[in-house]
């Protein structure tokens, strides 16, 4: 998984960590750490420069 690329892995304060902002319930949870995927199903491009670069 590529975290730290990810639009969700955002600083958290409190903890001073980084940290995967997707909100799951329980069973949503469960299933992504059960699961033999290869790629993370959250996983959205952080780079704010990919739509400029596809304009262009």
């Amino acid at each position: 998984m590529e975290c730290e690329t990810c639009a969700n892995y955002c600083y958290d304060e409190e903890y001073e960590e980084y940290q995967c902002d997707v909100n799951m319930d329980e069973d949503d949870l469960a299933r992504f750490l059960s699961s033999k995927r290869e790629a993370c199903p959250y996983y959205r491009n952080g780079d704010e420069y990919q739509v400029v670069r596809k304009q262009m």
